[in-house]
């Protein structure tokens, strides 16, 4: 039998690039999912990121069927862009609950099994807007910048159990949210991408499964940028 893995919004997008990737390679995945219904083939848990009672309840379904987490990966997001002189406080701390928060309360959650398996893998789903910003942004940056603090920490207090903590920031990736951007802001982040081409959700599950993976088993508190270079050197 694979690994228990558990993927937070895996029901699209990235997120349902990595949890497919992972099943594909024989773990067994259960992804949480809100509003829309669970991708076939894949075990859905309803769970809401700002709830930890929610959660709570999430991984014990999960861990009914497929035994205690041993995979995590921190997906769910949600954006309310605005510029910051439009954004109300709400704007800004829904965005930091969830993306944050729920983060923060997906992981103390998961980490109880680990730390007794004294085994773990954690990825976070950040963004390169953690390095270079993004107007109408502020809330979203914030809440990715502050993934990169909480994975550090992380790795040292989790380190010794031999629990790994490492983050994966994309840049212009090709999903729904991405297509909602103007075509003007489209146009400038392609001229600061060397590539200068969006990448593919798959791309990024490829960088998750490296660090999940017995390849990243040295690796922990990194950030790899899946990006085409944007934001290099951020």
């Amino acid at each position: 039998m694979g690994r228990s893995v558990m993927v937070t919004g895996g029901n699209r997008g990235i997120g349902l690039a990595v949890a497919t990737a992972l099943a594909a390679d024989g773990d067994q995945v259960a992804v949480t999912h809100r509003d829309a219904p669970p991708p076939d083939g894949l075990l859905g848990v309803r769970a809401e990121m700002t709830d930890s009672q929610s959660i709570d309840a999430a991984f014990e379904k999960a861990e009914a069927a497929h035994g205690p987490v041993e995979v995590l990966v921190v997906n769910a997001g949600i954006t309310r862009d605005t510029l910051f002189l439009r954004m109300d406080e709400r704007d800004f701390t829904d965005v930091v609950d969830v993306n944050l928060h729920g983060a923060f309360r997906t992981m103390r959650r998961a980490v109880r099994g680990m730390v007794r398996a004294r085994w773990g893998r954690i990825v976070l789903i950040s963004s390169m807007t953690y390095a270079y910003g993004a107007p109408g942004q502020v809330n979203y940056g914030a809440a990715k910048a502050g993934m990169l603090g909480m994975a550090r920490s992380l790795a040292w207090e989790l380190g010794p159990r031999n629990i790994t903590v490492n983050i994966v920031a994309p840049g212009l990736i090709d999903t729904d949210m991405s297509r909602g951007i103007t075509d003007r802001r489209r146009e400038h982040l392609l001229a600061i991408t060397p590539l200068g081409r969006a990448g593919e959700v798959a791309d990024v599950a490829a960088a998750v499964r490296f660090l999940a993976g017995d390849s990243g088993r040295f690796i922990t508190g990194a950030v790899l940028p899946v990006s085409g270079g944007l934001g290099l050197g951020g």
